[in-house]
């Protein structure tokens, strides 16, 4: 039970990537013939909704990786988790290049999911930017109050423009973290490569798809769209609430030799990611993670297993028993986690 390079996972969008995913990971992925490729899934047991088995991770042995954590999930997830979470690693890790502006849509949370998914998952997600042409942004809730009739209008006639134009414009650079709560309309700007953290769900209500690879019957995840219009936060997203999840109430404190924490409290109970400097090491508490290395070379080492040589474009899976992990050389890297196991952890 060892940390393991993981190759691209990439099943079929329906918004276009631009070929980032490859040049990160220096290798060939079918994005380079096809642009409808634009996602990486990264350890992920969370299948495409309606596609399955799209999205699923196998193992470099050739198991799927929920195989693997099914027959021995106390090595994968620890005690601590377990009792937590069950046999579910809790999260999906995701690399997304965004070659053109996605539509503008929402997920649901917890409670909408288990009132109308039958699903104990919504979908908080989270950003790292790691790469982002100048002008790029984000456009995160609404800058006022809109009425359900508005939107419902907005969505049935597609009055894309003016329900763009409702939202709040968040320019962002390389290093940028921002937590997305479920139900917050939002839209990732063209010419962006992140990582994404989230509930490990595939729920999206699209409130635009003209001009998509999709349609209308697609977006309303079967409920209908006056029923699923019933996810949407309406209500103003004003700067302190933005502040709040972009915001540094905890973020960039050193938790650990080499290691920052990058969400602020609003990430708290759905997954956590912690920025990788080592200086001259990072040091990573057991736990089920994804590690992104950014940028550089050097080396992982783990208490239990063989050391393994990384680089820019790696990203690793390390499962609770690799025990405590050392990184090493000159690199950065994004580790992204469940939810710390015990409230405090890593504040």
């Amino acid at each position: 039970m060892r940390p393991v390079v993981l190759p691209p996972n990439m099943p079929r969008s329906f918004y276009r990537g631009a070929g980032r995913i490859g040049r990160f990971r220096d290798t060939p992925t079918p994005a380079d013939a096809d642009p409808y490729f634009p996602e990486d899934w990264v350890g992920s047991v969370t299948a495409r909704h309606g596609a399955a088995p799209a999205g699923l991770t196998t193992l470099p042995d050739g198991r799927p990786l929920a195989t693997a954590v099914a027959e021995d999930p106390e090595a994968w997830l620890g005690p601590a988790h377990l009792a937590r979470h069950g046999a579910d690693p809790a999260i999906l890790v995701k690399l997304l290049d965004a070659g053109e502006r996605l539509p503008v849509h929402v997920h649901p949370d917890r409670a909408f999911a288990t009132a109308h998914l039958a699903s104990p998952y919504g979908k908080t997600e989270a950003w790292v930017i790691v790469d982002a042409a100048p002008e790029a942004a984000v456009h995160l809730g609404f800058r006022r109050d809109v009425a359900a009739g508005e939107l419902r209008r907005w969505a049935a006639e597609q009055r894309t423009g003016e329900m763009l134009a409702a939202t709040n414009r968040i320019p962002v650079r390389p290093g940028d973290a921002i937590v997305c709560p479920a139900g917050v309309p939002h839209a990732i700007g063209a010419d962006i490569l992140l990582v994404e953290v989230q509930e490990p769900t595939d729920f999206s209500v699209l409130l635009e798809w003209e001009g998509y690879d999709v349609d209308a019957e697609a977006g309303h995840l079967g409920l209908g769209y006056d029923a699923a219009l019933g996810c949407v936060d309406r209500s103003a997203w004003d700067d302190r609430r933005i502040d709040a999840v972009r915001g540094a109430d905890r973020a960039g404190r050193g938790i650990r030799p080499g290691v920052d924490r990058l969400f602020p409290g609003a990430a708290d109970p759905f997954f956590a990611a912690e920025r990788v400097r080592p200086d001259p090491v990072g040091v990573l508490d057991p736990a089920f993670s994804v590690v992104v290395i950014t940028e550089g070379a050097g080396e992982l080492d783990p208490e239990h297993g063989d050391r393994l040589a990384v680089r820019s474009g790696q990203t690793l899976l390390v499962p609770y028993a690799a025990g405590h992990c050392a990184l090493r050389g000159d690199l950065r890297a994004i580790r992204c986690r469940p939810p710390y196991d015990t409230p405090g952890d890593g504040a």
